[in-house]
């Protein structure tokens, strides 16, 4: 098989959570455990850092990421879903997995792939860990896929857990109150390993606490170490002060970044206790290079000027809380959004949420999941909110493209797929 066969191959037979939904959810670790023991464990061979969170995980793992590269370690980075490309979900120092060892990888493991029947999820971690364990990483960064308790991911035993907030979302899945949510994220915290909370509820707290308290685990909330302030934005970089007097330039935008940048400062505080050394040049490059040095996509990303074209993944109540917020800052003449939802998310909060004002250009992706564009429209129509509907996101966007004037703005939005496929859209025309 060549690489585009193989990456099909993954798709057909292997049932993945992102396009179908709950059928292709395997929680528990048993799976994980059959793929990794014949693998011969290769997540045992390099150190780790393990992230959970509603919102921001994506974030955080790749600013680590970025940050640990300056300062001199080979960092492996697990992330999900791709927008783009399917190599996004695997890096090493920022570069994309090659496609011969992806080509490779299945080849040699599709038996085994038979055998245990893994979700694509899990199939596809497998191919994360085994690829830095032969390519001798020092650290990698691990996102969870969803959850933390049954998450496959939670095989590994890292040197730091990271939980970065909740919100609902998977709500079938993992609960119908905050505090549900929080024990299964609570999940991935280990015996004497100590967790980073970026942000705690009065409804999340207790669940953290209890958790790290059964299982000996230091616990440092965020909030309560440093606070990050926006400042103003230089050459489309943010810059930011802290409470303890220093100054950063970040490379994502998006005022939800400061509770994220407040997170990952809090984590190396714990990770230079753990004598993975980072020091302040570190820190600072890391952050202000960090689009360029992981390939991070989707973080209220700027695609272009005249009109202002801003892409961001923000999907359920708690991301568009702040994307609403930063649509707030912004100067324009009239405000397009171009937004198609998953139809297993909380499609009616969201739609409460969004600015009235707009105009809309209501659209769907290209996968199952995807709500159909007319029914989005219906629904959002008892929320005061106007457009039309688009059968497919190029439509969308090229619509509200030529729609818009020079001093307009145009958002996208409302799913990971439908960011993806408009980010295919602008980079390959």
């Amino acid at each position: 098989m060549n690489y585009a066969q193989t990456i099909q191959y993954l798709y057909d037979r292997l049932p993945v959570f992102h396009h179908v939904g709950s059928s292709a959810y395997k929680p528990g670790l048993d799976n994980t455990i059959r793929l990794m023991n014949a693998l011969e464990n290769p997540h045992t061979r390099y150190r780790t850092i393990h992230v959970a969170g509603t919102n921001g995980k994506g974030s955080v793992s790749h600013m680590l990421a970025a940050v640990l590269q300056q300062a001199g370690y080979k960092v492996g980075l697990y992330t999900s879903p791709h927008l783009v490309d399917f190599r996004e979900r695997i890096r090493i120092n920022g570069n994309m997995i090659e496609q011969q060892y992806v080509i490779d990888f299945v080849e040699k493991y599709h038996t085994v792939f038979s055998d245990v029947e893994p979700s694509f999820f899990e199939a596809t971690m497998a191919m994360a860990f085994n690829y830095f364990a032969d390519s001798k990483v020092d650290i990698a960064v691990i996102e969870v896929g969803l959850g933390g308790r049954l998450d496959s991911t939670n095989i590994i035993q890292p040197e730091l857990s990271v939980i970065t907030n909740i919100s609902f979302d998977h709500v079938g899945f993992l609960g119908d109150t905050l505090e549900k949510i929080a024990f299964e994220k609570a999940g991935i915290i280990k015996p004497n390993t100590p967790v980073v909370i970026g942000e705690a509820l009065s409804e999340t707290r207790p669940a953290f606490e209890t958790k790290a308290k059964k299982e000996n685990a230091a616990i440092y909330f965020a909030e309560e170490r440093v606070i990050v302030s926006f400042i103003n934005y230089e050459n489309g970089k943010m810059r930011v002060n802290t409470s303890d007097n220093k100054s950063f330039v970040v490379g994502l935008s998006g005022l939800y970044q400061l509770k994220n940048i407040a997170t990952v400062l809090t984590a190396i505080e714990q990770l230079n206790r753990l004598n993975i050394n980072i020091n302040e040049s570190s820190i600072a490059q890391g952050l202000k290079m960090v689009t360029e040095i992981t390939g991070l996509q989707g973080r209220w990303q700027v695609l272009q000027q005249q009109p202002v074209i801003v892409a961001d993944t923000g999907h359920n109540v708690g991301g568009i809380q702040f994307i609403v917020l930063q649509l707030k800052e912004q100067n324009y003449k009239t405000l397009r959004i171009v937004i198609g939802m998953v139809n297993d998310k909380d499609i009616s909060s969201v739609l409460a949420l969004l600015p009235k004002e707009a105009v809309y250009y209501f659209t769907q992706a290209n996968i199952i999941r995807a709500l159909e564009a007319e029914d989005l429209l219906n629904k959002a129509k008892s929320y005061g909110l106007s457009g039309n509907a688009y059968h497919t996101v190029k439509q969308a966007l090229q619509t509200a493209i030529s729609d818009a004037e020079k001093d307009d703005f145009i958002f996208i939005g409302g799913s990971n797929f439908v960011v993806g496929e408009a980010l295919a859209e602008v980079q390959f025309k």
